[in-house]
């Protein structure tokens, strides 16, 4: 009498991951049998074989809270760099000289409030994550703002329908200013990545002590590098002579405002460091075993 091979009592196999749906039993082949031997090379389907097309499969996501951050500084750069379009004069009954610097009320643009939050942001990716994860963030951004710089001006230049009435009020507010635009991308480039760098540079050298000194310490850097870059550039589309009093009043001003921002910031960027590393399970594994080696 000839036995046959055991069978799955249930020729449908075990279902689908929705709970509900039947899916075909994975056939068993026993590799002493040459007759059912797989002669297909291995990690090539057969044509007969529809297994693995049959079957949903999605990648895995690595971090659920990296890609919230990316998507929140990547916003918070486009929406700045509309928002930046606009002057804005604020404590205008404020006025006092020192030097060559003199201020008659506070002159910025309409991101003093929300683009010191790009920094913060670049602060909690960084101190997280580490310095290549915030490259690739900076690298997305700068995708982001090429392409949204094109789009406006692409469509600019497109002929306006019969019936729309506002062709110059669209170009003064999403009009690309090239040497303006020049400036942006270049300060963002250099203030973020020397913010992120300085960062990560001073957490090897403390651990996870002292984080307001990296925090303050890279901003002051980042910040500094992204004004002087920023203003060299667009102060001559602005009338300004490079060197002039004007030049470095627009430093000096909008240095200090962006830096004393983040540093009001600092309690928030604290509150939400500790909440991702806390819940960030990456970051506890390689936490538990640096305290596991320090132990030794």
């Amino acid at each position: 009498m000839t036995t046959s091979s055991q069978q799955n009592p249930d020729p449908r196999g075990p279902g689908r991951p929705d709970g509900t749906t039947p899916e075909p039993a994975r056939s068993t082949r026993d590799s002493s049998d040459p007759t059912t031997s797989d002669p297909t090379p291995t990690g090539h389907a057969s044509p007969g074989d529809r297994t693995g097309t049959d079957r949903a499969v999605f990648a895995t996501i690595a971090s659920p809270y990296y890609g919230y951050l990316i998507a929140l500084f990547v916003g918070v750069m486009l929406i700045s760099n509309v928002t930046g379009t606009k002057g804005v004069l604020l404590f205008p009954d404020l006025s006092f000289e020192l030097g060559f610097l003199s201020l008659d009320g506070l002159v910025t643009d309409g991101a003093f409030l929300l683009f010191p939050l790009a920094y913060v942001l670049g602060d909690v990716i960084s101190e997280v994550y580490g310095f290549k994860a915030m490259r690739r963030v900076v690298l997305s951004g700068f995708a982001v703002l090429a392409l949204a710089a094109l789009s406006f001006t692409f469509t600019v230049h497109l002929p306006p329908a019969p019936f729309y009435e506002n062709q110059d009020a669209f170009e003064a507010v999403a009009g690309v200013i090239p040497q303006f635009f020049l400036a942006g991308l270049a300060g963002y480039v250099v203030g973020e990545l020397l913010n992120s760098y300085v960062l990560v540079w001073m957490k090897r050298r403390t651990g996870e002590k002292t984080l307001w000194a990296r925090l303050l310490g890279s901003t002051v850097v980042g910040q500094l590098a992204d004004t002087i870059v920023f203003c060299t550039i667009a102060a001559p589309a602005l009338g300004m002579v490079l060197g002039s009093g004007d030049y470095w009043n627009y430093v000096v001003i909008g240095f200090v405002w962006k830096t004393l921002i983040e540093a009001v910031l600092l309690p928030v960027t604290y509150v939400v460091i500790a909440w991702i590393k806390k819940r960030e399970p990456s970051y506890q594994t390689a936490l538990s075993g640096s305290l596991s080696q320090s132990a030794v």
